[in-house]
C-alpha cells in the first residue's frame, strides 16, 4: 500500500491527546517500516515477502510476550502490552502489505474493499481500541472512513501506481468505460477516463460521508481530529474533480491554505 507513509492519516497532530501519543506513534512506526519494505527501493519480491515473514515472526514474540530485539518492535510491544492492542489488526496489515508485492490487479470494486479491510481498517480499529470505543456502529463508520481515506489515496496515484506496475482502479470499471490500459500508460484525460474518475470519485465521497457521523460520536479532541481527516478526504476528491481528474500531470494534494478551509468545514459537521 503506497500511502506515502499514510499521509492521509494524519500522525500523533496536536489534537491527539498527550497520553495517545506514544502508542499511536508506535502503531504508524511499524506500519510505516512494514510499507516500505513492501514498497520502497530496489528489492525483489522473494526478499520483500521474507523480510514482511520477518516482521509477522516479531509479532509471535509479541503475542507470546517474548520482546523482540529490534527497538521499533520492542516499542511496538510496550504499547501492545500496556494498552492491550489487538495483534491480529497488526498482522492484517502486514497482510495487506504482503499482497501489494505479488497482486497487482483487481477484479472489482469488492475484491479491491476486501484489500482495503485489511491496508487501510486497521488503523481506524486501532486507533477506536485507544480511545475505548468497540460499538458495532463506531467500528463500521471508522471501516468505511479508512476505506474510503485508501481509495481516495488510490486515485490521486494512479498516475504513481503505474510506474510500479500497479492499477487499483478495478477491472470491471475499466471495462465497463472503455479505459484500457494503454490510456493509463500514455495518460490520456478523454471523456471516458473523466467518466470512470467521476464515477470512482463518487464512490469513495459516498463511503466517507457514510462515515463521517462517526467524528461527531468521539469526544473532545480525537473528535475534532477525525473532523478534519473527513473534511481533508473530500477536500482531496475536490481537487481531483478540480483539475479534469487529470491526475497523471498534477498529483491532487492539500496545501496550506486548505487548512484554513477544512478548519471552518470541520467546525460547520
Amino acid at each position: 500500500m503506497s500511502v506515502e507513509h499514510y499521509e492521509n492519516f494524519p500522525v500523533a497532530s496536536v489534537l491527539l491527546p498527550r497520553r495517545l501519543r506514544e502508542p499511536v506513534e508506535a502503531i504508524y512506526a511499524f506500519a510505516r517500516h512494514a510499507d516500505d519494505i513492501a514498497d520502497e527501493g530496489e528489492a525483489d519480491a522473494a526478499t520483500r515477502l521474507a523480510d514482511l515473514a520477518a516482521c509477522a515472526r516479531a509479532l509471535d514474540l509479541i503475542e507470546t510476550g517474548s520482546p523482540p530485539a529490534t527497538p521499533m518492535f520492542a516499542r511496538l510491544a510496550r504499547n501492545v502490552a500496556e494498552w492491550c492492542l489487538p495483534v491480529p489488526l497488526l498482522r492484517d496489515l502486514l497482510d495487506a502489505f504482503a499482497q501489494d508485492v505479488v497482486k497487482t490487479r483487481y477484479a472489482d470494486f469488492p475484491e479491491l474493499l476486501d484489500y482495503c479491510r485489511r491496508s487501510a481498517n486497521p488503523v481506524g480499529r486501532l486507533l477506536l481500541h485507544l480511545y475505548g470505543v468497540d460499538d458495532a456502529a463506531s467500528l463500521q463508520r471508522s471501516d468505511a472512513i479508512c476505506s474510503a481515506l485508501q481509495l481516495i489515496n488510490f486515485w490521486q496515484d494512479v498516475g504513481v501506481d503505474w510506474p510500479k506496475g500497479r492499477v487499483y482502479l478495478p477491472q470491471d470499471s475499466l471495462t465497463r468505460f472503455g479505459v484500457s490500459e494503454a490510456a493509463i500508460a500514455a495518460g490520456r484525460v478523454d471523456d471516458a477516463w473523466r467518466a470512470l474518475m467521476a464515477f470512482e470519485v463518487q464512490r469513495a465521497r459516498a463511503m466517507m460521508l457514510a462515515g463521517a457521523p462517526l467524528a461527531k460520536t468521539l469526544p473532545g479532541r480525537v473528535g475534532w481530529e477525525l473532523r478534519l481527516v473527513v473534511q481533508g478526504g473530500l477536500r482531496i476528491l475536490e481537487r481531483i474533480e478540480a483539475v479534469g481528474y487529470d491526475v497523471f500531470r498534477q498529483r491532487p494534494r492539500l496545501g496550506r491554505l486548505d487548512w484554513l478551509l477544512l478548519a471552518g468545514r470541520a467546525c460547520a459537521m
